[in-house]
């Protein structure tokens, strides 16, 4: 996953979309379906190679979580992409499931990479509050939630976790992985169709933050918390058995913010390094 490219190699930005209810997430596994190993095999397909080239995906998002706006990259053979750029769009559109689509594919910058070199993520989760339920045909997008919920009471919880944290009590912990993250933008709003979305924006997500979160909100939103205990989780740092990881498919990851190209090295180099809260020590390596 380095930003350098081997000689004779092409790397390859692909961004896409896929329902995600259907995968048993991004990452490859034995035996499942999933989203790289679909669009890995479809590539070595179309482009009639006995390799198969790996994806770098921008965000690894887990079994039923959906995405709009994911970002992954390929590093191809100098010669095999010069053969099939200009069809390798429609070659693929031709081949993928219909749940998994590629809408762009062109050369990257020099140092891009696709997790390394992103400086934000966006999600959104979509939540039904109406007491007769969700809209049969928006069902695998949208949770619903049996309580009437109070938008204004959940964005006043939401203030106390912006900024940089340590999210350990709203994370699932991986052997070696930091949970300290930066939590740009967390608020709520009533759409006018009145589906209650969550716009949840950081600089990277730990392994079920955002369900996490958004589980924690919910309880304030329908009464059952206050709107500091939120707030009071995320200063214990430990778990609390009180907030729910909801369901993943109310979950779509929707963009993912770059860089100009001369400033892509050295976000690369920032996101490789440990981090640490002010006066703490170390909670172990790596950023997503």
């Amino acid at each position: 996953m380095s930003e350098e490219v081997e000689p004779g190699r092409v790397r390859v930005r692909l961004d896409l979309s896929y329902d995600g209810r259907d995968f048993s997430g991004w990452a490859r596994q034995h035996g499942r379906r999933t989203v790289q190993g679909e669009l890995e095999e479809a590539l070595r397909v179309v482009t009639r190679s006995a390799e198969v080239f790996e994806l770098t995906v921008a965000g690894r998002t887990d079994a039923g979580v959906h995405a709009r706006g994911q970002v992954a990259h390929v590093d191809l053979p100098g010669e095999l992409w010069a053969a099939h750029r200009e069809r390798l769009l429609r070659r693929l559109a031709g081949r993928l499931p219909h749940d998994v689509r590629v809408h762009r594919v062109a050369e990257a910058p020099h140092h891009f990479n696709a997790r390394f070199s992103a400086i934000w993520r966006r999600y959104a989760y979509r939540v039904c509050d109406h007491p007769g339920g969700v809209d049969p045909l928006r069902r695998g997008h949208i949770l619903w939630h049996d309580w009437p919920l109070d938008v204004a009471a959940m964005n006043t919880a939401a203030e106390a976790l912006l900024g940089e944290h340590d999210f350990a009590a709203y994370c699932k912990r991986r052997e070696g992985a930091t949970t300290i993250r930066t939590l740009r933008e967390l608020r709520w709003e009533r759409l006018p169709d009145g589906t209650v979305e969550a716009r949840v924006v950081a600089d990277a997500f730990c392994h079920n933050m955002v369900r996490s979160l958004v589980g924690a909100l919910l309880f304030v939103g329908d009464g059952h918390r206050p709107p500091a205990w939120p707030g009071e989780v995320l200063a214990a740092r430990v778990r609390d058995s009180a907030v729910h990881v909801v369901r993943p498919h109310g979950l779509t990851l929707e963009e993912v913010g770059y860089p100009a190209d001369e400033l892509l090295a050295a976000r690369n180099a920032e996101a490789r390094n440990r981090r640490t809260l002010p006066g703490a020590a170390g909670a172990g390596a790596g950023c997503c």
